[in-house]
């Protein structure tokens, strides 16, 4: 479990191709710190296991279901990428919970600036934007963020500088990929709600 508050930005020392999957080994800098084989960290938002340890480079391994769901597997060497390590029980929860579990790809739609503040639109399967509401969470490449409109196949968020500044999402520009999990809640509310249409 995660907060969406994104710890530190890494970036992709190498990705080497396994089978249907990959090897990603990622510079983690103080995420590194006190990692241990078997830790959870997520990764632009995907939560991912580590494998190896080599100072502050940790290795994980995507597969082919995690590659399908999410842009790891269009990432480069020397991409920026978005960390946080898992929840510890105790811990404060600023942002909100965060499974690590990406439900799809969006993409950047619009980008509105103004001075150091953006607004971004961002275009998603109609399917999860039916999960959303407006001043509901959802997380972007594994950032928190609070909802502004929410429309049948797209939604809005508004950035502040230091978001823009310490994740992925300041240099996101329109057409780029973005990673996507919907709020833990709306997922169940929607399962009762479909579990009462089909009784009926």
């Amino acid at each position: 479990m995660f907060t969406g508050l994104v710890e530190a930005l890494g970036s992709i020392v190498a990705i080497t191709r396994q089978g249907p999957g990959v090897l990603l080994l990622v510079e983690c800098g103080p995420v590194a710190e006190g990692a241990v084989i078997g830790d959870s960290v997520a990764i632009n938002g995907a939560c991912l296991t580590v494998i190896e340890i080599s100072g502050s480079q940790l290795a994980f391994e995507a597969g082919e279901e995690t590659l399908s769901k999410t842009n790891l597997g269009r990432l480069s060497a020397g991409d920026p990428v978005n960390l946080e390590r898992a929840l510890r029980a105790g811990d404060r929860l600023g942002g909100h919970y965060v499974t690590g579990h990406v439900d799809g790809v969006g993409q950047v739609d619009q980008r509105q600036d103004d001075a150091e503040w953006s607004k971004f639109w961002f275009r998603v399967p109609r399917e999860l934007a039916l999960q959303m509401a407006s001043k509901g969470s959802v997380a972007v490449d594994g950032v928190s963020l609070t909802l502004v409109d929410v429309e049948d196949e797209r939604f809005s968020v508004a950035l502040i500088p230091h978001t823009l500044a310490v994740t992925t999402l300041g240099g996101r520009q329109v057409g780029d990929n973005v990673n996507i999990e919907t709020d833990l809640l709306a997922k169940y509310v929607e399962r009762q709600l479909r579990g009462g249409q089909l009784a009926s």
